[in-house]
Formats: C-alpha cells, sequence, structure tokens
C-alpha cells in the first residue's frame, strides 16, 4: 500500500525492498505479528550484520544489512495493511534506525583504519542525508491527496495516540525520537525552511532526493564491503554529504512555491 497518492509516487531508489517487504508483510496480515515486532525483528538482522563486520564476514555482513532494508519496509506495510497506524511503531522505527546507523558505522572504525572523528562526521552527514530525504518526503507524502500523514512535517509536540496505542509510550518515544533527531531536523529546516510552501515536488527530484534514503545509505555499504572497500565507507559518506547543499539548492531555485 503506498504512501503517496498515484500521480505523486516517483522512483525510490532507496525503496528497493519494498516488494520483498510487501510480500512478507502480506504474509503476516492474518497472523498474531505486529508491525512492532516486524521493527523488533529488523533491530536483529542489523546486530547480526554488526557481528559479521567484526568477524570480517563481510558478504554475510552485506546480505543482513539488505534484509535489514527490506524486514524495515515491511512494519509500515504491515500496519496499512492492517490498518493500524501508530505512532509508537513510527517512533521506534527512528530511534531504531538512528541506534543502528550508530552502531554500524562505529563498528565500521572499529575493523578499519578510519579514525573515530571522521566516523561521527560520516555519522553527522548521514543522519543529515536521510533528514533531508525525510523533510521532503513527508512534505509530499502531507501534500498528496489520500497520503499517509502518520510522519508531520514539523513534530514540536507529542502526538495523541491512537486508539490501539497507550499514550504512556508515544511520549516516551517522542522525547526519545526528538532527542536523537532534534537537532538534525532543526539544521534541515534551517538550510530550507520554506519547502512546505512549495506546492510539490515533481518524480524526478524525488528520484534523485532518494539517495539519501537509508536504503540507499545502506545499499552503498553492502556493496563496498564485499569488495574490501571498508576503508573508504567513512570518507565516502563525508564527501557524499557535500551533494545535499546542490538538490536543496535545486529546489530553492526551480521548485519554489
Amino acid at each position: 500500500m503506498s504512501k503517496l497518492a498515484a500521480n505523486d509516487k516517483f522512483l525510490d531508489l532507496s525503496d528497493y525492498g519494498r516488494p520483498f517487504a510487501t510480500v512478507f508483510a502480506n504474509q503476516l496480515k492474518d497472523t498474531r505479528f505486529t508491525p512492532i515486532h516486524v521493527t523488533l525483528l529488523f533491530g536483529i538482522s542489523g546486530i547480526i550484520a554488526i557481528y559479521c563486520i567484526l568477524n570480517e564476514h563481510y558478504l554475510l555482513a552485506s546480505v543482513f544489512l539488505i534484509l535489514k532494508s527490506i524486514i524495515d519496509a515491511a512494519d509500515g506495510e504491515l500496519a496499512r495493511i492492517k490498518n493500524t497506524p501508530s505512532y509508537t511503531g513510527r517512533y521506534l522505527d527512528s530511534v531504531f534506525d538512528i541506534i543502528l546507523n550508530f552502531a554500524f558505522l562505529m563498528t565500521i572504525c572499529y575493523v578499519s583504519k578510519t579514525t573515530i572523528w571522521f566516523t561521527i562526521l560520516a555519522f553527522i552527514g548521514i543522519q543529515l542525508q536521510g533528514t533531508l530525504y525525510n523533510y521532503y518526503y513527508v512534505i509530499l507524502r502531507n501534500k498528496s491527496v489520500g497520503g499517509d500523514t502518520t510522519s508531520k512535517i514539523f513534530e514540536y509536540k507529542t502526538p495523541k495516540a491512537f486508539p490501539q496505542e497507550s499514550q504512556v509510550s508515544v511520549d516516551i518515544l517522542f522525547k526519545m525520537y526528538n532527542f536523537f533527531y532534534g537537532t538534525f531536523d532543526r539544521t534541515i529546516h534551517l538550510l530550507d525552511r520554506e519547502a512546505y510552501k512549495a506546492k510539490t515536488f515533481p518524480n524526478w527530484f524525488m528520484t534523485m532526493l532518494s539517495i539519501y534514503g537509508l536504503g540507499f545509505q545502506l545499499l552503498i555499504i553492502a556493496i563496498m564491503l564485499p569488495l574490501h572497500l571498508i576503508d573508504y565507507i567513512v570518507p565516502f559518506f563525508i564527501i557524499y554529504t557535500t551533494f545535499m547543499f546542490i538538490i536543496i539548492g535545486i529546489r530553492r531555485v526551480f521548485l519554489k512555491s
């Protein structure tokens, strides 16, 4: 099930696992498995990938990184299939993502020649990339007729829990989300504070932007690991971050409100 209306759909390069995620979610639709269970499962897949990197099983690590991306898409897909939208799942997913991203890079730092300071810089870059992608994507989703609105453009206050979830859980996870993502969200908003005024974003722009989606980021790592390019992963993402200013420039110049 799509988060966007038909005319707003675009080729999302970071969402290559969606067909597999849809099949997986459909297998679970009549079971007791919930989207939260699936979120926990992608966390396990990420931990296994870390273990494989530590033991230099790079090809196997790549398999679990890609599997993590597929399962990551399946939790939201299952929520839409079962019609059980959840702020708990939305924030838990994001919290798991940032913790795993940090762990992935620190593990790469540990087994490579990369310094910790460059690794931290790459982590900040990866998070800014992902935040830019989510910022524009959520704007598009909120403007899209019939699009998904569980994610908000500006998340300044705790949302009211859906009937099937606990407000306490939403409150706690919202605070965790803001702790981890607040600075990145504010930075991207500062760089392009007028983006939400745009009528829409064309498909070609969103496809270009999708190279900064988490799935595509993990795919790059998954390709570089078995090629024994582990020493170049952190420098690559530092350089890769600089291109986001070109994307912001294109939006501000050519896609005005």
